[in-house]
């Protein structure tokens, strides 16, 4: 199965300016996407989309591939991931490169490792799947949430107020670091997520949204005690 690695990285960021090429642990965060990616060798390529220049330049210098920058439709606040990633397609294809699948990688994904990236590829393969989802478990069972409702404070959902931990589903929801999909799929769904996804689970210690300064601080932290030291053994 040919495989190309889309990593999405405009220049635009809001909560965190220049976030894409903002300096995490010593490097600039892509860096970190770029590595896991190319370290898998799974990709036959490894494709930066972007509509800014300084990121193309050090997305090339740490090994990717620009092959041409983010249209100006796929650049703004309300552009989709999957507008992106379709533009990628059709791009690449204008240039004779189709592949039979690809791995959606954000540019901001320091946990991300090859490791994951192959075990992804594998169930992708076996499972017969349209795409892969690396999921997380909530640390707390969401059907037992609180809401605030005119000052007070009530369960969100009654029926499980006394209800054990261990009695309840288990609830996951999406890491934030990577997508594997195959083409054909994603052409006809528009989605990175159908009917047809299955889940890879990942540890709660290796997942870190990053939205805010905050969060980028926190997300450092986890990389040093949990995936930076064991990289080193």
């Amino acid at each position: 199965m040919s495989c190309v690695a889309i990593i999405t990285a405009r220049g635009g960021s809001r909560r965190i300016p220049r976030k894409n090429i903002k300096e995490f642990c010593g490097k600039p965060i892509i860096s970190y996407s770029i590595a896991a990616a190319l370290e898998s060798g799974i990709f036959d390529e490894v494709v930066v989309s972007t509509d800014d220049e300084e990121i193309a330049r050090i997305a090339r210098e740490n090994g990717a591939e620009v092959p041409f920058l983010r249209s100006a439709g796929t650049s703004g606040d309300f552009a989709t991931t999957a507008d992106v990633i379709e533009e990628v397609i059709t791009n690449l294809k204008k240039i004779g490169k189709e592949y039979d699948s690809f791995c959606c990688l954000y540019p901001t994904a320091p946990f991300v490792t090859a490791q994951k990236l192959n075990s992804a590829l594998r169930l992708l393969e076996e499972s017969g799947a349209d795409s892969v989802l690396p999921v997380v478990r909530f640390s707390f069972p969401p059907q037992r949430g609180i809401i605030i409702k005119d000052g007070k404070a009530a369960y969100a959902m009654p029926q499980y107020a006394s209800a054990r931990s261990q009695d309840l589903t288990p609830v996951y929801h999406d890491c934030g670091q990577f997508y594997f999909c195959r083409t054909d799929a994603f052409l006809k769904y528009h989605s990175l997520v159908t009917e047809n996804t299955v889940p890879l689970e990942v540890p709660d210690e290796e997942v870190q949204d990053i939205d805010n300064l905050s969060d980028w601080h926190l997300a450092e932290l986890k990389y040093k005690a949990f995936i930076l030291d064991e990289r080193r053994v």
